[in-house]
């Protein structure tokens, strides 16, 4: 008895594989033509609108390090530029005490204050003049090369 059933599970067990349920098969059909070139069409079609959007990316990120570059110079010469007001300003402070503590006559220390006072208003005049002049600058050069990129991109869409 035990080789009838030794020779039955044997049997079985080589006609079903574990898995035999899942090996079912698979239709063989041809994927038609236009299928095929639309698909092919819409995988280019994505390649090249990745490869505008990658290249508008690179270009965008150089345009803000650009920007911020020039801002960072304009800054820091804007910083320069109020410190050497500051120094000029300072000095002239303390040569017009140095002067006042050698002044003989009250007379001597009206004329020092009010010649200090011209000096330092034309000096203040011109100072905020430079300052003006420097700030103009640091914004036109900073806001430009965004304007000039926002203005070709508006010509390319009308182009499009």
């Amino acid at each position: 008895m035990t080789t009838a059933t030794t020779a039955k599970s044997t049997k079985l067990a080589k006609t079903a594989a574990p898995f035999d349920a899942f090996n079912l098969p698979a239709p063989n059909f041809e994927v038609p033509a236009a299928f095929r070139e639309f698909a092919e069409k819409s995988v280019s079609t994505a390649r090249d609108t990745y490869a505008k959007m990658k290249s508008a990316a690179d270009d965008a990120t150089g345009l803000v390090e650009e920007t911020l570059e020039t801002a960072r110079e304009g800054a820091f010469a804007l910083s320069v530029k109020a410190l050497d007001a500051a120094k000029s300003n300072s000095d002239a402070s303390f040569a017009l005490a140095r002067d006042l503590f050698g002044a003989k006559t009250f007379s001597d220390v009206v004329e020092l204050q009010s010649s200090f006072a011209r000096k330092q208003f034309d000096a203040f005049t011109s100072q905020f003049k430079e300052l003006q002049e420097l700030t103009q600058k640091f914004v036109t050069d900073t806001t430009k090369p965004v304007a000039e990129k926002v203005e070709k991109t508006f010509k390319e869409l009308k182009v499009a």
